[in-house]
């Protein structure tokens, strides 16, 4: 049992880097994810971590990413604008397979949108932001206690497979307050070595190389370009660069199944609904006065836990994708459930729907 208290969902993100070993947090204040630099403001020297306020948010990624390679383990948060401004951070990340965690904060868009105000806008965007063929990880809380689980999650999951990995909360989750109980977090198990040479190991599709650490006897070169093996640019070789890229793809692809994970409530419900982030504690009341109504709840929403939703919903006689976008999850919904006629509530604005507007979709 952990210590439960009143948080905000922002501070009970902070709170879960923290348990995590976050020991370097660099930001730059936005709306609705300001309160989480906030508390790391002053909760990091208390914890002998280095808070930094940059000038914008493309120097507070660039900032954590020569955190961690320096040996620490950092996290940046922002919301939509902030969120544009660093995929190409993003993107040199995943090039050099630096571990970190980026919490995106959604408010409505495009450009500065609705400040205070909730959305699921970014979700392509954190999957695609960033140019380039790409695994990426990305989790969808739905609750303050879930911004404090999927936050030690987000840093366990960066850790493994050397990615950056993303919390994709929203205006609603970071500023509801709730009981939240603030469990230590496990030891992480790092991905180890290969056996065998290196120039072997790359060869498997999904490997992922120890992280090297400075000063340690490595031979340590870092690079955004196509590189070999060692890190250094290998720019002529198509060959080398699609084993390059199809390692770190399949690395997340292959791995789907250990990554993802989901809620269910009454599987065999003829109407399945499909949905991920805040809009899920609407449909939790729906569910509990419809009892033909079942939930799919994705936490993993990159990568798309496929197996999970055709497993779950093929049998169903309707399929509703609840989302506060314009249908960004669905069309992945429609392309997994290809044969099946899969409907969308959606609603933006800001609000979150009500339960008597998704009983009126579904009666």
């Amino acid at each position: 049992m952990g210590v439960k208290k009143l948080l905000m969902g922002d501070v009970a993100c902070a709170e879960g880097a923290l348990a995590a070993g976050c020991n370097f947090y660099a930001g730059y204040p936005i709306t609705p994810a300001t309160e989480i630099m906030v508390h790391m403001a002053k909760r990091m020297p208390e914890s002998d971590g280095v808070f930094i306020q940059m000038e914008d948010e493309i120097a507070s990624i660039s900032a954590c990413i020569g955190a961690v390679w320096g040996g620490a383990r950092a996290m940046t948060a922002t919301s939509g604008p902030g969120f544009s401004l660093i995929q190409e951070g993003i993107g040199y990340a995943i090039m050099t397979e630096t571990p970190l965690v980026i919490v995106d904060v959604q408010r409505g868009g495009p450009s500065t949108g609705l400040p205070t105000q909730a959305s699921q806008g970014d979700v392509m965007q954190a999957r695609w932001g960033s140019h380039g063929d790409y695994g990426i990880i990305a989790l969808a809380p739905n609750s303050a206690q879930e911004m404090y689980d999927l936050t030690i999650e987000a840093f366990r999951l960066s850790q493994v497979y050397r990615i950056p990995t993303i919390v994709l909360g929203d205006a609603i989750v970071g500023h509801t307050w709730e009981v939240v109980e603030m469990k230590k977090a496990a030891k992480t198990k790092v991905a180890l070595p290969a056996e065998k040479p290196l120039s072997t190991a790359y060869e498997t599709p999904f490997y992922v190389p120890k992280f090297p650490a400075f000063g340690k006897g490595y031979m340590v070169h870092i690079s955004g370009l196509a590189h070999s093996e060692k890190g250094y640019p290998d720019t002529e070789s198509a060959d080398d660069y699609t084993r390059l890229i199809r390692r770190l793809v399949n690395k997340i692809r292959n791995e789907r199944e250990q990554i993802c994970s989901y809620e269910l409530i009454n599987p065999n419900a003829e109407t399945m609904i499909v949905t991920y982030g805040s809009p899920s504690r609407t449909v939790y009341e729906t569910v509990k006065e419809m009892h033909d109504v079942g939930m799919l709840r994705l936490k993993t929403v990159w990568p798309l836990h496929e197996r999970a939703i055709h497993e779950f919903c093929r049998e169903a006689e309707r399929v509703l994708v609840l989302e506060m976008n314009l249908g960004q999850i669905y069309w992945e919904i429609k392309r997994v459930l290809c044969e099946k006629n899969v409907e969308l509530f959606s609603k933006v604005g800001g609000e979150l729907p009500t339960p008597e507007e998704i009983r009126g979709t579904l009666q």
